[in-house]
C-alpha cells in the first residue's frame, strides 16, 4: 500500500476540483437513479467513459435500456444529445452532414450552405452499430479519435464534450456487418448489460406500468465535464502500477515474451497499446470516483474486463471449445502478478 500512495495529487486546485468529481460522481448517480434501477457496473463505467474522454460500446438484447441510460445521461448533463439509428441503407452523409443548394431569396443567387449531420451534438447515441456497412461505420472514426469530420475538404471542429455511445443487440446476428477491429479498438469500454436480479426486475416493471412523474436536476454541465477529463490526465500513477497495465496488456498477445500456454492456444490476436492507455485513465479516474487522490492495482484490475473484452479476438481453438474473452481475461488477472504479490 505504501507504494501505491508514492503519487497523488498535490495541488489544492486539483484537489478542490477531484473532490467536486467525486460529488458530481454521486450526484449524477443519484438523478440517474430516478428512472434507472440496477445495472450498477454499466452506470460506473458510462462515467467513467464520460471522466475520461472516452467512447464506449454498450452491449445487450433489447428491453435492458442501453438507449434509455445513455439518454439519461444526457438529461442529466443538459448536452445535446441525438440518436442516429443505423440501418443497412444509412449512408455517411447521413452521420456527419452534407452540403445543399440553398437559393438566397433577396439575390436568387445559389449557393452551397453545410447542413450539419446528428454528429453534431455533445452525446450520440449510434444504436445498433452493427446493423450498416462499413463504409457508414468508418464515417464515426474520424469524429470519435479527433473530435472533428472533414466534408468536401472543409474540417468542423465538433462542440466538446463529444462522446460516441454504440449500442449492439448481440443475438440477432442475420444481416448484420461486425464492426472491424481497428473501429472497436477505438472504443474505450464494451459495456455489458445483462438481465436483472429479480427484485430489481419486479421494480422496472413497478414503475414502468404505473405513472411516471420525474424531474432531473441539472447537477453538473458540459464545461464541468471538460475541466474533470483534464483532471483525470494530471492525476498521477506509480511506475509500477502502470508496468502492471502494460503487462496485462502485452500478455495477451500471442507469441509475445510471457504469454502463457493459454492465450497462445485461444487467442488471434492481442490486446492493443490503446488497452494499456485506456486501463490508465480509466484507473485515475476510477480512483478520483471513490475519492481517492491515488491510483490502486484494484483500479486497474476492476476496468480489465470492459477494456479487454473487446479487444482480445479468439481463434478457431478457442471458439470450438467455448472459451470466450471473458474468461481469457479472468485468467490473464491470476496469471498476471503485481509486484506486490511477487515481493
Amino acid at each position: 500500500m505504501a507504494e501505491e500512495r508514492k503519487v497523488a495529487l498535490e495541488s489544492e486546485d486539483d484537489i478542490a476540483l477531484a473532490d467536486r468529481l467525486k460529488a458530481a460522481y454521486g450526484n449524477i448517480t443519484r438523478e440517474l437513479r430516478k428512472l434507472i434501477v440496477g445495472q450498477e457496473d454499466a452506470l460506473e463505467q458510462v462515467m467513467l467513459s464520460l471522466f475520461v474522454g472516452g467512447n464506449s460500446i454498450v452491449t445487450g438484447v433489447p428491453g435492458l435500456a442501453k438507449t434509455l441510460i445513455v439518454h439519461c445521461v444526457a438529461q442529466v448533463l443538459d448536452l445535446k444529445f441525438a440518436r442516429i439509428q443505423f440501418t443497412p441503407d444509412l449512408m455517411p452523409s447521413d452521420i456527419t452532414g452534407t452540403d445543399l443548394v440553398q437559393e438566397d431569396p433577396q439575390t436568387g443567387r445559389r449557393e452551397l450552405v453545410f447542413m450539419p449531420g446528428p454528429i453534431f451534438n455533445n452525446i450520440v447515441l449510434a444504436d445498433e452499430i452493427n446493423r450498416t456497412p462499413p463504409k457508414t461505420q468508418a464515417a464515426l472514426l474520424e469524429a470519435m479519435q479527433e473530435h472533428r469530420v472533414t466534408i468536401q475538404g472543409r474540417t468542423y471542429t465538433l462542440e466538446e464534450p463529444f462522446f460516441v455511445f454504440a449500442t449492439q443487440n448481440p443475438i440477432e446476428l442475420e444481416g448484420t456487418y461486425p464492426l472491424p477491429e481497428a473501429q472497436l479498438d477505438r472504443f474505450m469500454f464494451n459495456i455489458i448489460i445483462d438481465y436483472l436480479p429479480e427484485e430489481d426486475e419486479l421494480e422496472v416493471v413497478r414503475r414502468t406500468t404505473s405513472v411516471q412523474d420525474y424531474h432531473f436536476e441539472n447537477v453538473v454541465k458540459g464545461e464541468d465535464i471538460v475541466k474533470f477529463q483534464t483532471l483525470v490526465r494530471k492525476v498521477p500513477v506509480s511506475d509500477a502500477i502502470m508496468r502492471y497495465a502494460v503487462s496485462l496488456a502485452r500478455t495477451s498477445r500471442p507469441g509475445s515474451d510471457g504469454a502463457p500456454d493459454f492465450v497462445n492456444k485461444w487467442v488471434e490476436y492481442g490486446a492493443s497499446l490503446r488497452a494499456a492507455q485506456y486501463l490508465v485513465l480509466g484507473a485515475k479516474a476510477r480512483a478520483i470516483m471513490q475519492g481517492r487522490y491515488h491510483v490502486g492495482y484494484d483500479d486497474v484490475q476492476a476496468l480489465a474486463r470492459p477494456v479487454f473484452r473487446h479487444r482480445i479476438l479468439t481463434n478457431f481453438h478457442a471458439q470450438s471449445e467455448r472459451v470466450t474473452s471473458e474468461r481469457i481475461v479472468a485468467q490473464l488477472l491470476e496469471s498476471v502478478s503485481t509486484p506486490k504479490s511477487r515481493m
